[in-house]
């Protein structure tokens, strides 16, 4: 810990604000609509928010002091999605299904099945899903001045003067005046901020066949493919070896501890975790770990604040979050598309898997994550694949 107190700076504070800003405010009402659809009462739905919030903290902080590099973990926002399209599922026999679900991740970690997977894919191709996956913000961030004009042309030029004369603080800037500027508009919603304390509700759980096949089995798959994969990819095109399987294990555990209190999946973040990778966090890369553990400081302060911290965060406009996330991911895109068309050899493949990533299709109930690598693997095995004797 000596040593985190030394390496941590103002931007990894900022940064790791802005991640968990990102990653609340980006997904919180899906979580909700998930609660709701498997008939939580309000308790329940707070201890969601409790369980997400420690899960979410605990495994960033623990895993990125172990490795000293940047682990960012997150809730599944695909499995949340998919939870709130269900009916018919008793929370108890959700329960289930989660903790189900929980033990499918730790072993998917502890086989090392998924970091075989993940060896198999070209650097090209991970820069390229990453830069696809992280595309959507930036294009968000430049929709955002439709309804908000002012606000992001003024946190954009914040941004590029902060770029020229003090990089190392030129997200933490942007937060600045983006806050002082809605402030002066009269766009913050202080009256979302509750002082309310959130409070664990344990639901015993209820294993069912039905639940298992029909959530458990779909909950697992969507996570590993939508959101451990990019995460892992994120990592990787950010010159991290992260320890996968470790890493999966550690953030199934946790799903399995906490799912009889609202933590329905957790995974490795991508988003996120790309802000706390960036050069924006720190200028040494070794020292962007502690980016990564102020995120979950933030979401256990989350966690524990309840209503208090979830108000704070979305009494901030929409348009403030959507031009902060751009900007500060736009030099990870920038990085990610170099790396993925620098190599001619993999480049018509890298451009497959952005433009397939970069798409939003959702198939199966797959999202387009996984089908950009897809995209891009059969590009490559069209292109390069030669029969043994062919010349």
């Amino acid at each position: 810990m000596r040593k985190f107190f030394t390496d941590v700076s103002l931007a990894a504070v900022v940064a790791g604000f802005v991640a968990v800003l990102v990653g609340f405010t980006s997904s919180v009402v899906i979580v909700f609509a998930a609660a709701q659809a498997l008939g939580a009462t309000p308790a329940q739905a707070t201890s969601w928010m409790w369980a997400l919030g420690i899960g979410m903290g605990v495994t960033s902080i623990g895993l990125s002091l172990a490795t000293r590099q940047p682990v960012l973990t997150a809730w599944s926002t695909p499995g949340a999605a998919l939870l709130a399209g269900t009916s018919g599922v008793a929370m108890g026999e959700a329960v289930g299904a989660f903790i189900a679900c929980g033990a499918l991740i730790v072993v998917a970690g502890l086989t090392r099945g998924f970091e075989r997977v993940m060896d198999r894919i070209p650097q090209a191709i991970a820069a390229a899903l990453l830069a696809g996956v992280l595309a959507r913000f930036g294009i968000d961030a430049a929709g955002a001045t439709t309804t908000a004009p002012l606000l992001v042309i003024v946190m954009a030029l914040a941004f590029l003067c902060g770029r020229r004369w003090w990089p190392r603080y030129a997200v933490p800037g942007v937060l600045v005046v983006g806050i002082a500027v809605a402030a002066l508009q009269g766009r913050l919603q202080w009256g979302a901020v509750d002082a309310s304390v959130a409070l664990p509700v344990w639901t015993p759980p209820l294993f069912t066949w039905s639940a298992l096949i029909s959530v458990a089995l779909p909950l697992f798959v969507v996570t590993m493919a939508s959101q451990n994969l990019p995460g892992v990819a994120a990592q990787r095109a950010a010159g991290y070896a992260t320890p996968v399987s470790a890493s999966i294990t550690a953030t199934g555990a946790a799903t399995v501890l906490l799912a009889p209190f609202g933590g329905y999946a957790f995974n490795l973040a991508a988003i996120t975790a790309a802000i706390a990778m960036s050069p924006e966090a720190h200028a040494d890369p070794a020292k962007r770990y502690t980016a990564a553990v102020m995120a979950g400081v933030f979401y256990v302060a989350i966690g524990l604040a309840g209503g208090a911290v979830v108000g704070l965060l979305q009494a901030f406009p929409k348009e403030l979050v959507l031009a902060i996330a751009g900007l500060a991911l736009l030099g990870t895109i920038a990085g990610g598309l170099a790396a993925a068309l620098k190599s001619e050899t993999h480049r018509d493949a890298a451009i497959l898997t952005f433009l397939v990533t970069l798409s939003g299709v959702t198939l199966l109930g797959i999202g387009s994550a996984f089908w950009g690598v897809v995209a891009g693997t059969i590009a490559l095995v069209v292109q390069q694949w030669r029969p043994k004797g062919f010349v």
